[in-house]
């Protein structure tokens, strides 16, 4: 595994002062829509941001760019990007060599090929044990249950398993004070997403949700689609150019 220290740019935006005092956060940023909007919620409830951005062997870097820009817009404390194993997470259509399904019917039930597998396990417990190295009160993360693709660890029943079980296997858990983890969008539609982000400043086109790493966003992808959607039920326009859209509504 590796780390890599991104330099953030300090050109005086407006916002909480940052100092010792304040509390940290760590909090995965990916460079979509979730992510950076709970970094939005992070930086709006006053904590020193410790962004972390993961490699996982994603086809592409597209949202790690859109990261970078997201963390700089918000002026964070810290950006770490870290790459782990390659092959770790090869049996998903976003990491290996599958055509990444398109058109789908986003009603349906079942656990897509782009599942990758025990993701947000893992990321979670790196970016706790990052947080209580650091003394970090909280860990934030972007997961929601409402217009997602139905992952697993999208869910609340495992964000509560969870943190049961970092306050069993960390020094401050142990000690009454776990790490919290937060999840403000858990039960926000695509929509209330973003018109939230919109509230606090956050220019949405800097992040990326696309599958594929074109020069454009597909418009087909389930990514595209619950993004696209989400813009639709929040009356704004999105500001990504898209090469289709499989509901019809492309806005560039």
């Amino acid at each position: 595994m590796a780390w890599r220290r991104v330099p953030v740019r300090v050109d005086g935006r407006a916002g909480p002062l940052r100092s010792d005092h304040l509390r940290k956060a760590v909090v995965l940023l990916s460079g979509g829509i979730d992510s950076s909007t709970a970094l939005a919620i992070a930086d709006d409830m006053g904590y020193e941001i410790h962004a972390l951005t993961i490699l996982y062997g994603q086809r592409h870097e597209r949202e790690v760019e859109s990261a970078k820009k997201v963390a700089s817009a918000f002026n964070v404390e810290e950006h770490r990007i870290m790459k782990l194993p390659e092959g770790l997470f090869s049996a998903s259509a976003l990491t290996y060599d599958e055509d990444v399904p398109v058109d789908g019917d986003l009603e349906r039930y079942g656990i897509p090929s782009t599942y990758v597998p025990a993701r947000n396990l893992v990321f979670l417990s790196i970016a706790v044990s990052w947080a209580e190295a650091m003394d970090a009160d909280a860990v934030f993360i972007g997961v929601t249950s409402v217009d997602y693709s139905g992952y697993p660890d999208c869910r609340g029943e495992f964000i509560e398993a969870f943190r049961e079980a970092s306050a069993l296997a960390t020094r401050r858990g142990v000690e009454g004070n776990p790490v919290e983890i937060l999840t403000p969008l858990i039960d926000l539609s695509k929509g209330d997403i973003i018109r939230r982000g919109i509230e606090l400043g956050l220019d949405y086109s800097l992040t990326w949700s696309c599958y594929k790493g074109g020069e454009r966003a597909c418009g087909r992808c389930d990514s595209c689609r619950y993004r696209l959607k989400g813009f639709r039920d929040a009356g704004i326009d999105d500001p990504l150019e898209y090469e289709d859209d499989a509901d019809g509504t492309v806005h560039k």
